[in-house]
């Protein structure tokens, strides 16, 4: 787990190399904080008097904590070099196919395995990775950037394009201390951001600074702006085969999926711990741990003397597993306190980020670099309240949906006047206006400020998050024979607020204390096999 940098400058006759490295070394310093173990930048190998390329990178290490495992790095055999950040954790399988090819390595790392297997399969390396990536390739030979994230976007990447350059990095502050990006915001995010608590990739506050989208793969080269396509995407690769098994069955077969992602989300040459809230979702991943013969390390928040603290549910799951507990209690008027400091950790703001912060910051104090979340179970599981109220949505909508415009805005306007303004009854009245579809319901569920608070907060600013854009991109799911209520649920939620808020909160606070957090919840193999179930089955 680490912090990736990096500047490519098309014409590299207009840009000094000394020049380029001070910039790529402020935007690695500004990365420290992700990377306590290393820093380095390299100029990546080119043809002569083409583009110039450097790569900076700050190292957590986790695998192989030699020096071999050390970034940048930089192929013998091409010109070729790497700067990654996560973890591949089928690296073991790919190295032996690779050996099979009459490879040899000089390390025990997974990132000179997704090296090597670049040069091999080249970018169609991402179709063969499992694991939480994003990574930065210059390939000399071919004069050409390739940059990519995984499947989810457990791991975050943010591009910054020109004309003359292109930069790249694992945090808009890095990009930001290059001092090649202007410090414009974006006032037409703000609508979006006060909308939704975040701002949904692959937009950002910072104009002109972009994410690359979860599941795609990125190539950049002279003269044309970055291409990417879609290499995965959630309902696509779903196995609709999983439908058609009987109850127990999915129920093996998915016990078997989970304890294979618990295990390979183990691999470490460092102790692993886990976030325990007391829920389903964390609570199965530290019992899976434990039957993998492994005494569990497990770490809480808890808020002593209030409704909301997990405190004595996490501490019976940790008795009963015989873990190795901690609470991190935290008194309510300590709070604000706590949130101002998190609020300073934060990268690209969002809404959802103390208790990662805190927990995080506990984990890393106690001397572990690695930890297991649970983050995805509500998501591909149907655990939020939320799934419910989109069900009985979905009920409605086949009589409510089609009945006429005028008659829906009465009603609605109706029950916003009746409930004076409450955000209850404003999401209802709202919902009441909608088409009556899933992806319609779950924007307004999640809404935090409605259309007439943003105005008043901000005036008649144009936004320039396309809302409709975004629900279009949805609407496809709907269409989709034999997908059922809740995994069509689970895709928006995935693909927006899971995406958006929490894998991105849970990456900014961890690394913000160098804490490398895994989701073996959200492994893609599981993923496709919980999605593809019907909904009967996810009630047996």
């Amino acid at each position: 787990m680490c912090g990736v940098a990096g500047l490519v400058q098309w014409d590299g006759r207009s840009m000094a190399a000394d020049d380029a490295h001070d910039v790529v070394e402020r935007m690695t310093t500004a990365l420290a904080h992700r990377g306590p173990d290393g820093a380095g930048v390299v100029q990546a190998p080119s043809v002569t008097g083409g583009p110039l390329a450097l790569l900076g990178h700050r190292r957590l290490a986790i695998i192989d904590l030699s020096e071999r495992g050390a970034q940048p790095m930089v192929s013998p055999r091409r010109r070729v070099a790497l700067s990654y950040n996560g973890e591949i954790y089928n690296y073991r399988a790919l190295r032996r196919e690779l050996e099979r090819s009459g490879r040899t390595f000089e390390s025990d790392s997974d990132t000179e395995v997704l090296l090597q297997g670049y040069e091999v399969w080249g970018p169609a390396v991402v179709d063969r990775l499992r694991g939480m990536f994003a990574f930065a390739i210059w390939d000399g030979d071919e004069e050409q950037l390739v940059v990519a994230r995984d499947h989810f976007g457990i791991k975050p990447l943010y591009v910054y394009e020109r004309p003359e350059r292109i930069l790249v990095s694992s945090e808009v502050r890095a990009l930001l201390a290059s001092s090649l990006v202007p410090r414009h915001l974006d006032t037409g995010t703000l609508d979006a951001f006060l909308e939704y608590q975040t701002v949904p990739s692959p937009q950002t506050l910072i104009a002109g600074v972009r994410m690359l989208p979860a599941g795609h793969v990125g190539i950049a080269k002279p003269g044309r702006p970055i291409e990417t396509r879609r290499y995965w995407d959630l309902l696509a690769n779903r196995e609709t085969s999983a439908a058609s098994l009987p109850p127990d069955e999915a129920r093996v077969e998915l016990g078997r999926r989970l304890r294979e992602s618990v295990a390979l989300h183990l691999t470490s040459d460092v102790p692993v711990g886990a976030f325990l809230s007391g829920g389903i979702d964390s609570s199965a991943i530290v019992a899976l741990v434990r039957e993998a013969g492994i005494v569990p390390r497990t770490f809480t928040v808890s808020f002593p003397g209030t409704s909301f603290d997990e405190g004595p549910n996490a501490l019976a799951i940790a008795q009963s597993l015989g873990a190795e507990h901690t609470e991190i209690p935290i008194a309510l008027a300590r709070v604000p306190e706590q949130i101002a400091a998190a609020v300073a950790a934060l990268d690209h703001p969002s809404g959802d980020a103390v208790n990662s912060f805190l927990v995080s910051h506990a984990v890393r104090a106690a001397g572990l670099r690695v930890a297991l979340s649970g983050v995805g179970g509500d998501e591909l599981f149907g655990g939020y309240p939320y799934f419910r109220h989109l069900a009985r949505l979905a009920r409605a909508a086949g009589t409510w949906g089609r009945s006429p415009r005028a008659v829906k805005r009465l009603v609605g306007r109706t029950v916003a006047l009746a409930g004076r303004g409450s955000p209850t009854a404003r999401k209802a009245a709202a919902l009441l206006e909608t088409d009556g579809s899933v992806v319609a319901g779950a924007r307004i569920l999640r809404q935090m400020f409605s259309p007439a608070e943003r105005r008043d907060l901000l005036g008649d600013t144009d936004s320039s998050f396309d809302a409709d854009a975004e629900l279009n991109s949805l609407r496809h799911a709907e269409q989709i024979d034999g997908l059922d209520l809740m995994s069509l649920v689970s895709y928006v939620d995935a693909t927006t607020y899971m995406h958006d808020v929490l894998l991105r909160d849970t990456d900014q606070m961890s690394m913000h204390s160098a804490l490398e957090v895994r989701v073996p919840l959200l492994d893609h193999r599981v993923a496709e096999f919980v999605i593809g179930l019907s909904d009967a089955q996810k009630g047996a």
